[in-house]
């Protein structure tokens, strides 16, 4: 007689390590109580692709989520945080779970891919996006009325604290009381939350930093009520990360130099720069740490080479053999792919002069620009006017006018964390901690999260 599932609460705290968990007592206490181990990552180790490890037990090369983004060929653009589980390969968790339990419940509350996923709740940011430009907080949920509940029993998605110059503890809280909301309320088998407070002060300031320790510690006192609530119910609660973040000091203007090298190549409108990605030569889509060099004509590889063969700041370039090596040897990644020094990463930027680059730059817009840009997450700290711009803007948007919210730096130095490298020692790269006693022993790697979550919550059915 098949028994039922164990539920199982799996938290995703991103940028959890060991060095952290010094400053998170209710998850040290977990950790102590229950199982404990260094968790592996994937290359690149960022959040879709690590994500989509854990779900589906395989790596980038078969699962397909090469980074955050990358170029859609067929497209012809440059797309990030794209939402559509379709893109994703490979078997996932609660298909293999239905597979030996018919009828297993899942929740997702802010794991990415979510849409279109096959699961029975879900919740993700998803803007408003109205016809005259202007972009409002809001959330996607299935099913639909799931929306209206969570709005007014928490007020809207709070997507300008989820990212952006006010990305602060806000949306984790949001999301901590959503899932506390849908225990109660739905009581699935499985539910899987993204915690992504660390992320923000972590960047900011670096691992190091006394206000990523303070991050730290109001994170861990804010899941201790989720955490409670689990528990009493007899969950067995899964703490991960995808990644650690690592204080960074420098940075790799890539696009730069293959322009300077003829290789990218630009368009110009009213006076802004676009990268041209269909006439390039050579560009990359960068992503932290790591960039995907998207190569048009073979013929071009070897010039391609030697404009990144010197440039400071670059610690590998792995050409198909690397990429295979790194279970990164996929279709939608680069002919090459860059991997930075432990303390550099790349910036997006292809203008040559700031004066000539577009107006989105200075925008926290995470869809047009062609490369991740954590300098979203400050205010230009060299324009004296930045608060006072930002206020007026805000004042348009309250009153329902079009606004522009052009309050980013284009001088990246003030970032002081990044990640997407494999980690150089275990103290500074993600943990597996869980409630249950004996859950793993020794090292666990990304592939393996799938497998020993089933086991945890299905066992040996008989």
């Amino acid at each position: 007689m098949k028994r039922a599932p164990d539920p199982l609460l799996v938290l995703d705290v991103v940028g959890l390590t060991p060095q952290l968990l010094a400053h998170m007592p209710g998850l040290r206490a977990l950790a102590d109580e229950g199982t404990y181990t260094p968790l592996g990552t994937v290359l690149p180790a960022v959040t879709c692709a690590a994500q989509s490890t854990f779900l589906t037990g395989v790596p980038p090369a078969e699962h397909g989520i090469v980074g955050n983004g990358w170029y859609f060929r067929e497209l012809g653009e440059v797309l990030l945080w794209r939402q559509h589980n379709a893109l994703v390969g490979g078997e996932k968790l609660w298909d293999a779970a239905r597979a030996r339990y018919p009828g297993y419940t899942v929740a997702n509350v802010c794991w990415w891919y979510a849409m279109g996923a096959d699961t029975d709740w879900t919740v993700t940011p998803r803007p408003v996006y109205y016809a005259d430009g202007r972009k409002e907080p809001d959330c996607y949920t299935r099913p639909p009325e799931l929306h209206d509940e969570l709005t007014d029993a928490l007020g809207t998605f709070p997507l300008f604290h989820f990212w952006g110059p006010g990305a602060d503890l806000v949306s984790s809280r949001w999301i901590i009381d959503a899932t506390r909301h849908l225990l109660r309320t739905r009581r699935p088998d499985l539910a899987l939350t993204y915690v992504p407070h660390l992320d923000y002060d972590l960047q900011r300031y670096g691992p190091d930093d006394p206000r990523s320790h303070r991050a730290a510690a109001e994170l861990d006192a804010e899941l201790a009520p989720l955490i409670a609530d689990a528990r009493a119910e007899g969950r067995t609660v899964v703490a991960l990360s995808e990644y650690g973040i690592t204080r960074v000091s420098r940075t790799v203007d890539i696009n730069r130099a293959l322009r300077r090298a003829g290789l990218l190549e630009v368009h110009t409108q009213d006076g802004m720069e676009y990268l041209d990605p269909t006439t390039s030569r050579a560009f990359a889509v960068v992503d932290h740490q790591l960039a995907h060099v998207y190569v048009r004509d073979p013929a071009d590889l070897p010039a391609t080479r030697d404009a990144l063969a010197g440039l400071d700041g670059i610690a590998e370039l792995l050409d198909e053999r690397g990429k295979k090596d790194h279970h990164l040897d996929h279709p939608r990644s680069g002919e090459l792919v860059a991997v930075a020094q432990p303390d550099a990463w790349f910036t997006y930027y292809y203008w040559l002069e700031d004066s000539h680059a577009p107006d989105f730059a200075q925008l926290v817009e995470i869809h047009r620009k062609p490369g991740y840009d954590p300098a979203e997450l400050f205010m230009d700290p060299l324009d004296p006017y930045v608060r006072l711009r930002a206020a007026t803007a805000l004042a348009r948007k309250k009153t329902g006018m079009r606004y522009r919210m052009a309050v980013v730096p284009l001088d990246p130095s003030p970032v002081r964390g990044s990640h997407g490298r494999l980690p150089e020692r275990t103290d500074q790269g993600p943990v597996f901690i869980c409630s249950r006693p004996g859950a793993a022993e020794g090292p666990l790697a990304a592939t393996d999260v799938k497998a020993l979550l089933l086991d945890l919550a299905l066992g040996e059915l008989t």
